[in-house]
């Protein structure tokens, strides 16, 4: 028996970054071998193990082979045969298909620290292409490490191509899909996430209403970027860059769908586009099974992000009903999420990334003023029903009438 760690412990330590998360393969063992020494099974399709002391995971040494559609299609043989070369082969990257023992000597068949210091993402071997999921895991990976200089190398870029051709990428579940998209979301770079994906074709299978909004133009004098593709990957760069969360990121990756609905006859305006891009954001929701605070706050900022930009000349009616819309009495971390979203929308500018954003402030303030409004003088009063709720609106749209009009002096 022969164990070595494998995978991201060893290309991260290779590069000079903390290693989080250690994999270990176990070479020349058996299952029963395992059980006795303690190891806990823990693998559905193939055999991995958690250790006793430290509750890492220790996975059999095994090969695999195509026999289905799908991330799923795979069927795997371990046994104490199978050679460490031959379980590193079937891994998706030559970065990640190094390993070392436990004095660090590093066993690398297919070149994966050369690949690290030409700053390449490289596939290992033709069987890449039998797995769709690799396509999304090299366009993470991609934005992971854009920063140290890494880009795709062009045979593995062609590979994912066919793969986005050959319509496997339809069979990823949701489930799966929405694990890669959401780690790539969190990146320092995701913007590099969604240009790789369309580098590759995948974009326009996976997401074709993110894709149609490249080649959009927009008014100049609002957007000096102009491209509709562009300013969405800015958007979600800025993002990034002010570590804003997963559901903030998710929300301006999908803010401007509806401009990808505009006839060309109309460019460069679009009128009514956070209406019509409704059902855009929706049909991309349920595609990947969102989980429900990303759906609802993108679905919200998609409708209302022009109206955080105008915020300061929007009426108090108006002002009160965005406020309601959001239920800033009840999920106000929601109403910040959306405030965030429209900055990294008006920074998302070639430009403008530093221009200030009075609105953010301006609509806090609202909903402070709003939220300023006490129930319990009402019930005194009486009121109760829908009179309650009409007393509490009235006194609502006074409070932030009196604050648009300080807030204006």
């Amino acid at each position: 028996m022969r164990i070595y760690k494998v995978g991201g412990a060893v290309r991260d330590r290779l590069l000079g970054k903390p290693v989080t998360d250690i994999d270990w393969v176990v070479v020349g063992a058996t299952t029963e071998e395992m059980l006795a020494k303690g190891f806990r099974p823990v693998g559905a399709d193939f055999p991995v193990f958690l250790h006793p002391k430290s509750g890492e995971e220790y996975a059999l040494a095994r090969t695999e082979r195509k026999s289905g559609r799908g991330y799923g299609g795979f069927t795997f043989h371990a046994s104490p045969e199978v050679t460490l070369e031959e379980d590193l082969i079937r891994r998706d990257l030559t970065i990640n298909a190094m390993a070392e023992d436990d004095q660090q000597n590093l066993t690398d068949p297919y070149h994966g620290q050369r690949d690290l210091e030409a700053r390449l993402l490289r596939h290992v071997s033709p069987a890449f292409s039998e797995d769709p999921l690799r396509v999304l895991r090299v366009a993470r990976f991609a934005a992971r490490y854009a920063a140290l200089g890494f880009t795709v190398a062009p045979e593995t870029l062609e590979l994912m191509r066919q793969l986005s051709d050959s319509g496997e990428l339809e069979a990823l579940t949701p489930e799966r899909s929405w694990k890669e998209i959401s780690r790539a979301l969190m990146e320092d770079q995701p913007q590099v996430f969604v240009e790789v994906l369309r580098a590759c074709g995948a974009l326009k299978v996976l997401m074709p209403e993110v894709d149609a909004l490249f080649g959009v133009p927009q008014p100049p004098a609002h957007h000096p970027e102009i491209d509709t593709g562009a300013h969405t990957l800015s958007v979600l760069q800025q993002a990034a860059t002010h570590k804003q969360p997963l559901t903030v990121r998710w929300a301006c990756l999908l803010h401007d769908l509806g401009k990808g609905l505009t006839p060309e006859e109309e460019w460069p305006r679009h009128i009514a586009h956070e209406f019509k891009g409704l059902k855009l954001i929706k049909a991309v929701n349920e595609r990947f099974k969102v989980p429900r605070d990303c759906q609802e706050l993108a679905l919200l900022v998609g409708e209302y992000h022009t109206h955080g930009h105008r915020a300061l000349e929007l009426k108090p009616s108006t002002l009160l009903e965005l406020l309601q819309s959001f239920d800033i009495y009840r999920r106000p971390q929601r109403f910040e999420e959306f405030i965030a979203a429209c900055e990294m929308d008006a920074r998302g500018r070639e430009g403008l990334e530093e221009r200030s954003y009075p609105q953010a402030d301006y609509l806090r303030g609202a909903a402070t003023a709003a939220r300023s409004v006490a129930v319990q003088p009402l019930l005194e009063k009486g009121f109760k029903g829908p009179e309650l709720g009409e007393a509490i609106k009235r006194e609502r749209l006074k409070a932030l009438k009196a604050y648009k009009e300080t807030a204006s002096t």
